[in-house]
């Protein structure tokens, strides 16, 4: 087992509170962290129906068998323990109790806005980052990495990305869609999923989603609701301070891995993929999501935005560092050109900030006399200073 980067953020909020929440997708590793990081605490499973069942009809008798708390795997299937869970750890002055994962945000935010408020750290454990790999696995090139993505089990178990990707879409689709919504026509909803994939680094456009899926924009807003609480997909806001106001206001959609966009556009090599319409917005959906990934996993903020004037200039990735705007360009191609920096300088002259990143597929790592810093896609934790 690999050493995940979560590891020492973890074990610093659960030194100071009493119950530590993980939350991620399914499969993102978060039951094997568990386990390697509190081996004092027994290890209950609530996707077990028999063990679910004692949870639900005895909620006191069930946590009575662990006085000395416990790690309650997919907790989120049994909200009848939450407000028993309360009053054990009111009683109680240890830290870390309770080690609750779970693979649904929705719910679980749910069950801890109502009962474990202000008692609770909440962490996200997402798949592997480039860097938590690189040094314990083979690693294919770029297109080969979009198409096998990040998932755990593709790397440990060594499984087939593209068999993966297509039996965890369908475990998905059954398991956590309907656990949210029960929705009637599930053959209309990865419709859906195949279309929102083919606008992975888009701006979110319900209107015209709505007319293409044949469903209403309110029926399109919940489904993307049901995406983002189930670690399918995020959202990046876009980035304002006036700076201009004719700027595109529309978040963008990105997936959280490439494999299950790969898979639901049917992208099973890299041959496919090299001449794909899409290469461009799949690899900046990588190293955006990679780069999110390396931010929650250090305990840094997740906001990340990216700006775009109705004009046309765009930059694809903003964070803010010390009330400035650093503005970072993700490039595809190997070879630098003079375009790739062209929206940077415009928004450095509608700004006034003079910090830059070019990540791109290259090799080579200099700095501009503008103070862009170039770098290939890979370094972005050293040179991002995360």
């Amino acid at each position: 087992m690999i050493q995940r980067q979560a590891v020492n953020e973890i074990i610093r909020l659960a030194n100071q509170f009493k119950v530590m929440v993980i939350t991620g997708p399914r499969q993102s590793g978060k039951t094997t962290l568990v386990k390697s990081v509190f081996t004092h605490k027994p290890y209950v499973s609530l996707e077990n129906p028999d063990v679910r069942s004692f949870a639900v009809t005895d909620p006191r008798g069930f946590l009575g068998n662990y006085p000395q708390g416990a790690i309650l795997d997919e907790v989120q299937r049994t909200p009848e323990l939450f407000s028993y869970l309360q009053e054990i750890i009111d009683d109680s002055p240890e830290k870390s109790q309770f080690i609750l994962t779970g693979s649904n945000n929705f719910l679980l935010q749910q069950s801890i806005a109502q009962s474990l408020a202000g008692r609770a750290a909440y962490f996200q454990l997402l798949p592997f980052t480039y860097s938590e790999i690189k040094d314990n696995y083979s690693i294919p090139d770029d297109d080969e990495l979009i198409i096998k993505g990040f998932y755990p089990p593709v790397y440990d178990q060594q499984i087939n990305s593209s068999d993966w990707s297509k039996n965890y879409i369908s475990t998905y689709v059954e398991k956590d869609v309907r656990q949210v919504k029960n929705i009637s026509d599930l053959l209309l909803f990865e419709q859906f999923l195949s279309l929102l994939a083919g606008r992975c680094g888009q701006e979110l456009n319900l209107s015209s989603l709505s007319v293409e899926v044949g469903a209403d924009a309110k029926t399109i807003q919940s489904w993307i609701g049901i995406l983002v609480s189930s670690y399918i997909i995020f959202p990046l806001k876009p980035y304002y301070r006036n700076f201009n106001k004719t700027i595109v206001k529309r978040p963008k959609i990105y997936f959280y891995d490439t494999s299950v966009v790969c898979s639901l556009l049917r992208i099973k090599e890299p041959e496919q993929l090299k001449l794909h319409p899409l290469r461009g917005a799949l690899f900046e959906n990588m190293v955006v999501s990679d780069i999110l990934k390396t931010r929650i996993h250090s305990g840094l903020s997740s906001d990340l935005f990216y700006w775009r004037e109705k004009s046309g200039y765009e930059i694809d990735l903003i964070i803010e560092q010390q009330n400035e705007p650093l503005a970072i360009e993700i490039k595809s191609g190997k070879t630098l050109n003079s375009d790739f920096f062209r929206n940077m300088t415009h928004f450095r002259s509608v700004t006034g900030t003079n910090k830059s990143v070019l990540l791109y597929s290259g090799d080579e790592s200099l700095t501009r006399s503008d103070g862009t810093t170039i770098s290939n896609w890979k370094q972005h934790y050293r040179i991002l200073n995360i």
